[in-house]
């Protein structure tokens, strides 16, 4: 089960470094360097919370598939309250512009769940143990 999350990982992380690269981009044409340094923090933010998420389920797996399912919905459900809250306090900033930190952290949040799912569904995977006892 490990290494299949670990194949899922690391391919929904990859499409999602492309989307960051995108948003990037477009941040820096449409607000310059406002607009870079709010997706730069959005990037980072939504890279460390989908980390934390990669290594409690990771953890949570090697116990039961229960409590990795349990994990995995309580860390999401923490990090869009968590993401809420950081949007909240960050739209009246003059630092950066706080609509495209907003739009970047959901884009990428959205685009890295998409692809979990996309390459979940991909994934051949047994779900009947072959040498099992009946």
């Amino acid at each position: 089960m490990l290494a299949s999350y670990a194949r899922i990982v690391r391919r929904s992380a990859a499409v999602a470094a492309i989307a960051a690269a995108g948003m990037v981009a477009l941040s820096g044409v449409l607000a310059g360097s406002k607009g870079l340094i709010a997706a730069g923090i959005a990037v980072g933010l939504v890279a460390v919370f989908f980390g934390i998420s990669v290594l409690a389920v990771g953890r949570a797996a090697k116990v039961s598939p229960q409590a990795m399912m349990a994990t995995a919905v309580g860390t999401y459900l923490f990090k869009i309250i968590v993401l809420l809250f950081l949007v909240g306090q960050f739209q009246n900033s003059t630092a950066f512009n706080p609509r495209l930190f907003g739009l970047t952290a959901i884009v990428l949040v959205l685009v890295y769940t998409g692809a979990q799912i996309v390459w979940s569904m991909r994934l051949k995977l047994l779900y009947v143990e072959p040498d099992g006892e009946r």
